[in-house]
């Protein structure tokens, strides 16, 4: 298993993620933004996954290493066009769509460490609301 590069803490639990290799321009973009503070509401269309909307920010990425069916534990960012920009935090099954129909988006982080609170967290946004979320550079403090 490769080294942690995320910490990520929402809803009272704490996640450690790596991010994807094949998403290159993603984890570029991400990075800058870190730490990053947000608010992780439960997705309308897609099934068993939270998401930070974005409305048209344009965060200067494409496609790459996208996908329409995450699995539990993928961080996605899908990059604007049909929808609007967002953030995709899968916790279950997902078949990533909206009202326009299927969408992909790229799949740059994934938990490695945490997956056991996962369901949990996606539970606690789907029946108890919004939960802040937070991303910063995991280090051995952390």
């Amino acid at each position: 298993m490769s080294r942690p590069d995320v910490l990520i803490t929402a809803g009272g639990f704490q996640f450690l993620a790596t991010f994807e290799d094949a998403a290159p321009q993603t984890v570029e973009m991400f990075k800058k933004l870190l730490p990053y503070r947000q608010k992780l509401i439960h997705v309308r269309w897609s099934g068993e996954g939270m998401w930070i909307p974005l409305g048209e920010t344009d965060l200067g990425v494409s496609f790459e290493n996208h996908t329409s069916h995450p699995a539990a534990g993928q961080i996605l960012l899908y990059p604007g066009g049909f929808s609007e920009t967002e953030f995709l935090f899968c916790y279950g099954g997902v078949a990533f769509a909206s009202k326009m129909g299927t969408l992909a988006a790229n799949h740059f982080l994934t938990i490695t460490d945490g997956m056991e609170n996962l369901r949990a967290l996606g539970e606690l946004v789907l029946w108890k609301g919004a939960q802040d979320v937070a991303f910063e550079i995991a280090d051995e403090e952390k």
